[in-house]
């Protein structure tokens, strides 16, 4: 099921991006295996993927544990607690959801440690959904100002998600509001950030976010299927 799942995802992923006139090389698939086992993800390694995404960090532990003959690149993209970061910090691929200095410098702390430099997206908040993260769109060029000057951390870019509904095209002006951003601090020039990577888009509304400028899709439902369970 997986394998076909994502033979019909790749064929959508293909569609949208010669609509608009871009690379499929230029979208990073991250497939959202959290609540899933480790027989599911190594399903979907078998099938091809490489990048897995997790937002407890409980879990994702523990399936590093178990997957790690695979090397698959774990994406943290949940609420990150300061206090967790010390378990993740030597194996995490790309922290996703970076959205305030307190939690920025821990990362940069937790990093030296491991020897490592982390790379990390700000979330930004877009919606008036009190029950999602990140910080304000009036607020990021100035924080990401701040994690420019840690020596274990390197801003990538920024992260968004959009409103909850049934609507893809809901989600446009919160995609678009964070490309154009993205844009704004790459001209400021600030030394040792880059924004080449936006993560937007889930299963409903990815193509949507590619079409305003996505370079990661945060997907789940359509590939390993309907949760079960909740956290």
């Amino acid at each position: 099921m997986i394998d076909e799942n994502i033979k019909s995802l790749e064929t959508r992923l293909e569609a949208v991006c010669a609509r608009v006139g871009r690379s499929r090389d230029e979208i990073t698939l991250v497939a959202v295996s959290k609540t899933f086992g480790a027989d599911r993800i190594r399903e979907a390694a078998k099938a091809g993927l490489r990048d897995f995404g997790e937002n407890y960090v409980q879990e994702l532990t523990a399936k590093n544990l178990q997957l790690n003959d695979l090397s698959p690149r774990w994406h943290f993209i949940g609420h990150l607690q300061s206090n967790k970061v010390k378990y993740i910090a030597d194996f995490i691929h790309l922290i996703h959801s970076v959205d305030n200095i307190r939690l920025a410098r821990e990362i940069d702390t937790r990093a030296e440690r491991c020897g490592r430099i982390l790379d990390v997206l700000v979330e930004v908040h877009t919606t008036d959904e009190a029950t999602k993260s990140g910080a304000r769109p009036e607020e990021t060029t100035g924080l990401v100002r701040q994690l420019a000057a840690l020596g274990h951390l390197r801003v990538q870019g920024l992260m968004t998600m959009g409103p909850f509904s049934d609507d893809p095209n809901d989600s446009r002006p919160s995609f678009r509001h964070v490309a154009a951003l993205a844009r704004e601090i790459e001209r400021e020039g600030i030394a040792g950030v880059s924004m080449k990577k936006l993560s937007m888009g889930m299963t409903h509304d990815f193509e949507v976010a590619i079409e305003e400028g996505a370079t990661l899709v945060r997907i789940g439902t359509a590939i390993f299927g309907e949760r079960t369970k909740e956290h």
